[in-house]
């Protein structure tokens, strides 16, 4: 275990004070699209419970603060909490400049007093009471357990309340109050479900991160969902600066072992780190270059070398690319309403400046576009809707406006979650389903669900809650169940397939698990890099179907033999009328004579008298 303060191996060290000279730098491009009227502020909350001395071995949150000193735009509003038993508040609101960046510099210390038990839900409060300007966005650090002091009461029940009043109350009531929470656990060991469910409740983004890199991948989404920055395409290393742009700042990730990148200027000039005039800003670490150029050439520069998933050109210039307020939580099965625009420092463009064309596409974490849309011209905006997401998990929202002589686009990340959850409940011999799109209820939402062909519909349980019973099951058997929901919405009727769930999962024989795929049911887990695997297994064959069929027999005929007479009971009552049985059957009987006529054959041919002929003179 890493140890603390200057115990910290120098490499953690000098990654994260890097990246904290280096981001302060591409923050800077963020404070000049700040409008008037725009004034969110960025509370820090910090766990420094005991459980955080566990779970954040490699005192990540010492990082992350680093870190997000170094991301907030010179003029933001920012301050810093730290909260265990109780709830401490080291750095008051203030304006984000030199000064105080160097008191938030000096917060260590605090952020390793840590305390025994854990607070979540007043250190939430504490920190949302101060009224602000616009938005207030707090950064949840933590490990996301909630352990209160046994004086309070008896354990788990207080802490179990605790997270209830924290999901069902104190979320709705922070969203309705102008609060985002931005969550990030240090550990997969934390409680994600609640990490990812106040972020969902209040329009904030959720992240597992487990190391520096993840950190700053995170941040960066979180800072760029709080000030848009404006951005110029990047394509395979290529970008254009057109008459409109200042300054750009190139954000340029590699993996460490990679060459040196250069940078093609429009008239051929190569630039690289070492020989880069004074005028250009270049620093290099071992995951990323950053590269800040004023006055750039006009036309198209190049990137030569590596240049990795989310690199980024960031531009200052008088000309912006606006939107609507973006939703931080899509739903598989819902489209997304859309507006954008162009605009001047001074106002809007001009109807006949020129011709724009604004679209939208989603991309998932590697960059894939899953969806897109162009949108249309309205009175000086664009609207459209975007398709409805496929796939749960992390994304990226990118909304690109082309002219004769520009291009802009923004990036804002979101997270793609099921419109319903569904949990399954062994020892209670049922299916809760959840709403998880704040519009689905009781009142507009039908769901059943299909097991084997058999069709269960499910009850009520609250508000957007509902039950399904399942019927007695054999529980060696792992089945999958179909999931259907008929919604009636906007005056509109729509039936939505949620993605299947999987049955007693642990079973020893799987049954009609081949032709099965997709996503899990659930919100799930982002990973180091904010990436997952959300790709579908490919189409298989009838013949695919039969052969793996075929290599389960002995499998479910060992399951049958251990279960005995009463196994075989079971069976007969769950499936007796289901031909697949008897189809299973009759395959064990052909399969069984056929090994007694083979082992019949190789016994005659054992038991056959051999002939020696004697040798002849």
């Amino acid at each position: 275990m890493r140890g603390l303060g200057m115990e910290r191996p120098s490499s953690q060290m000098s990654w994260t004070l890097a990246i904290g000279c280096v981001l302060w730098l591409w923050a800077s491009s963020t404070l000049a699209q700040l409008g008037e009227e725009e004034h969110p502020d960025v509370r820090v909350v910090v766990d420094v419970s005991g459980s955080m001395k566990k779970n954040d071995p490699e005192r990540l949150a010492l990082s992350a603060l680093d870190m997000l000193v170094a991301l907030l735009p010179n003029g933001a509003t920012a301050g810093v909490w730290t909260f265990g038993q109780t709830v401490d508040n080291p750095l008051p609101l203030g304006e984000v400049d030199a000064a105080w960046r160097e008191r938030a510099l000096d917060l260590p210390p605090a952020l390793q007093e840590y305390q025994q038990y854990t607070d979540i839900e007043v250190a939430l409060r504490e920190a949302s009471r101060a009224e602000a300007n616009g938005w207030r966005h707090l950064v949840l650090l933590t490990d996301g357990v909630i352990d209160l002091p046994p004086a309070r009461g008896g354990k788990p029940e207080i802490d179990d309340a605790s997270r209830v009043r924290l999901v069902d109350e104190l979320a709705a009531e922070l969203a309705d109050q102008g609060v985002a929470i931005h969550a990030v656990a240090f550990s997969d060991q934390a409680d994600l479900a609640l990490v990812e469910r106040l972020a969902q409740s209040t329009g904030g983004l959720a992240a597992l991160a487990e190391n520096p890199e993840s950190l700053l991948g995170a941040f960066l989404d979180i800072i760029e969902r709080i000030f848009p920055a404006d951005q110029v395409p990047l394509e395979a290393g290529r970008f254009v600066i057109d008459d409109e742009v200042e300054t750009f700042s190139a954000l340029v990730f590699h993996e460490p072992d990679d060459g040196p990148l250069t940078l093609v200027a429009p008239d051929g000039t190569r630039y690289r780190a070492d020989e880069a005039p004074d005028v250009i800003r270049w620093r290099v670490e071992p995951r990323f270059d950053l590269i800040r150029v004023p006055d750039p050439q006009l036309g198209e520069w190049r990137l030569v070398g590596p240049v990795g998933e989310g690199s980024r050109i960031n531009v200052a210039s008088p000309l912006h690319l606006r939107t609507a307020e973006l939703p931080a939580t899509l739903y598989l099965g819902f489209e997304v309403p859309l507006e954008a625009w162009v605009e001047r420092d001074d106002g809007p463009l001009g109807q006949g400046d020129e011709e724009i064309t604004l679209s939208v596409s989603l991309q998932d974490a590697e960059g894939t576009v899953q969806s897109r849309v162009t949108l249309q011209a309205e009175a000086g905006r664009f609207h459209g809707r975007l398709p409805a997401p496929a796939l749960t998990g992390n994304a990226h929202l990118v909304i690109r406006a082309e002219g004769e002589a520009f291009q802009r686009q923004r990036v804002q990340a979101v997270n793609v979650l099921p419109a319903i959850s569904a949990a399954y409940r062994p020892s209670d011999k049922r299916v809760v389903l959840t709403a998880e799109h704040p519009r689905l209820n009781r009142e507009n939402t039908e769901i059943h669900g299909e097991l084997q062909g058999e069709r269960i519909e499910a009850r009520t349980a609250g508000s957007s809650r509902w039950h399904l019973d399942l019927p007695e099951r054999d529980e060696a058997l792992s089945r999958p169940m179909l999931l259907n929901a008929t919604i009636e919405l906007d005056g509109e009727t729509r039936e939505l397939s949620l993605p299947r769930l999987m049955l007693n999962p642990g079973g020893r024989v799987g049954i009609d698990l081949a032709d099965v795929g997709g996503p899990s049911l659930g919100t799930e887990r982002l990973d180091d890099g904010g990436r997952r695997d959300t790709s579908l297994p490919p189409s298989e064959t009838a013949a695919d179907h039969f052969v793996t069929w075929i290599n389960r027999l002995p499998a479910k005929a060992h399951a049958l033999w251990q279960a005995g007479v009463p196994g075989l009971q079971r069976l007969w009552e769950l499936h007796g009328r289901d031909p697949r049985l008897w189809g299973a059957v009759a395959a064990v009987a052909m399969m069984v004579v056929l090994w007694l006529v083979v082992s019949l054959i190789r016994r005659r041919r054992v038991r056959r008298p051999v002939h020696r002929e004697e040798p002849h003179v």
